[in-house]
């Protein structure tokens, strides 16, 4: 690490993704765009983001869907790359993205977890160490001899969640997956971040879930139109949120477009 003191440095971050209009495909229409594109409209998802993340926290991340929270994740995580701005970390990073995201469905359960921690850069002998603590928190018994293509949401959250957790990453990101599991599971695997969080990890956690929020997260940073809207103490930070868009809505803003 670093001389920061935090795990992850995001400043004027600017995101622009190019969206194409386009109608319904006719003969004509595909012979005329061979010689004349498509139009394009520039679509900024985040437009000037800057934010840290110190160990021991977990940062909630709040706002309507097309806010820029999933964009912001996955450009920590390296999956996008900035348009402007950068994005520092000092640590290895975990994540938990979409169910789907990592996994192949024509392998068991254990061969994914090969497989992912192999993406993830580990070696054979460090993923075979991880098993025991994969398999002690999925819970999925015999389910991990079984293609991944047979799990329900809620079984592909668990092997997800557990090959995020089982490496120990310094960084977590978790962008909106914790409904796909039971209650049951959920109180689990918010333990599990808040074990992390007290061993120097730093989370960054996207939820539409008020409550979750509320209860689990030390700092929180509301993204609205790709800017941050209001940024500090959890609390005072929900007020101002719910306020505006009215609590009767806030667990229901995942309805809209994009995220």
């Amino acid at each position: 690490m670093g001389d920061s003191e935090y795990l992850v440095e995001v400043n004027n971050l600017r995101k622009r993704f190019n969206v194409r209009h386009e109608r319904r495909a006719t003969l004509k229409r595909v012979v005329t765009r061979l010689f004349r594109p498509y139009p394009h409209e520039a679509l900024w998802a985040l437009d000037g983001i800057s934010l840290s993340l110190k160990s021991g926290e977990i940062l909630g991340l709040i706002g309507v869907n097309g806010s820029g929270k999933s964009t912001l994740l996955r450009l920590i995580g390296g999956i996008y790359v900035p348009t402007e701005g950068e994005v520092i970390v000092q640590a290895h990073v975990g994540a938990l993205f979409e169910l789907e995201t990592g996994f192949s469905p024509e392998l068991s359960g254990m061969d994914n977890i090969f497989l992912s921690g192999a993406l993830m850069g580990y070696s054979g002998a460090q993923i075979r160490e991880a098993l025991p603590r994969v398999a002690e928190m999925v819970e999925l018994d015999g389910f991990l001899e079984v293609p991944v293509k047979a799990y329900s949401s809620g079984m592909k959250f668990r092997l997800g969640f557990g090959i995020a957790m089982a490496f120990r990453p310094q960084v977590l990101l978790v962008d909106e997956v914790m409904a796909a599991a039971d209650e049951a599971f959920q109180r689990k695997a918010y333990r599990k971040l808040r074990a992390a969080r007290d061993s120097g990890a730093g989370i960054m956690l996207v939820s539409h879930e008020m409550d979750a929020i509320r209860s689990h997260c030390d700092r929180v940073v509301w993204l609205a139109d790709g800017r941050i809207r209001a940024e500090g103490a959890t609390g005072e930070v929900l007020e101002a949120y719910l306020g505006e868009i009215g609590p009767e809505n806030a667990n229901n803003s995942n309805t809209q477009t994009g995220k």
